[in-house]
């Protein structure tokens, strides 16, 4: 069984920042592997370790910079790794859901994945529906928010665990090829050994273009722009005490005086 792992650089911003335009300004932000998808890794390398994967590929959408999150990603286990990028994604404001999941449809066509782990969602654009939109567009089965995997496939199915609202969880089978995206707290990712961080370095890294996709770049468009950015205003005033328990409690107990709410 071939696993394949979509993995997202996210952005990570200080708490402190400015904004010029309709962007954070650079030198407040960072970079970081999407912590949905450290869940996602480690699900593939567990079934890979149950002996019920023959190959963990991840495929990443993202320009040069992000080669350096992609080795972490493979520091943890996956055999391989594609990068996707061109310049006609460089001049999009947004890669969407339906320009990302046009991409990986492409990667899924080309690789023949027997499952795709996804995480539930990125950390900074929280879409939330990439994977489900992928499994629409190969025709694949699929299962969101997924919590629990059984590491037995009976008849080329899956056994899944997923959360619903409410707190409702539902159990079902998937039958593969299928799309299963990840929640947190599924399994305890694995810190990346430092003998899995110099494999990494060695392990295939493949970066293919829209054209080696077989994609026409003139038909790719977001459906969404960005037009404005704020940081939103805050509606109630947050107090921090510090000290010891008894001097905490007596600054609380006069502030909720203060407002009435304890006489």
């Amino acid at each position: 069984m071939k696993i394949l792992v979509p993995v997202t650089e996210v952005t990570t911003v200080e708490d402190e920042f400015e904004i010029e335009g309709t962007a954070i300004a650079d030198r407040y932000l960072g970079a970081d592997l999407n912590e949905w998808d450290e869940y996602a890794i480690e699900e593939a390398v567990q079934l890979q370790e149950a002996g019920l994967a023959d190959e963990i590929v991840t495929v990443t959408i993202g320009p040069d910079d992000c080669e350096q999150t992609i080795r972490q990603a493979l520091a943890k286990g996956p055999d391989r790794a594609i990068r996707v990028w061109d310049d006609a994604l460089a001049d999009a404001d947004l890669l969407d859901v339906g320009l990302k999941s046009q991409i990986l449809a492409a990667v899924v066509d080309a690789e023949e994945p027997d499952l795709v782990l996804s995480g539930v969602q990125s950390g900074d654009d929280s879409f939330g529906a990439t994977g489900v939109t992928l499994a629409d567009a190969v025709g694949y089965e699929w299962a969101a928010v997924v919590n629990h995997l059984a590491h037995d496939f009976d008849d080329d199915t899956a056994s899944v665990r997923r959360e619903l609202e409410g707190g409702v969880e539902e159990l079902t089978d998937v039958e593969l090829p299928a799309v299963l995206t990840i929640q947190t707290g599924i399994n305890e990712p694995r810190y990346a050994s430092l003998r899995g961080i110099r494999q990494a370095q060695r392990k295939p890294l493949e970066v293919q273009d829209l054209a080696d996709l077989g994609i026409d770049a003139d038909g790719l468009e977001s459906a969404l722009t960005l037009e404005e950015m704020a940081e939103p205003e805050s509606e109630t005033d947050v107090t921090v005490w510090e000290g010891d328990a008894d001097e905490t409690a007596a600054e609380l107990a006069d502030l909720l005086r203060e407002k009435g709410v304890a006489q």
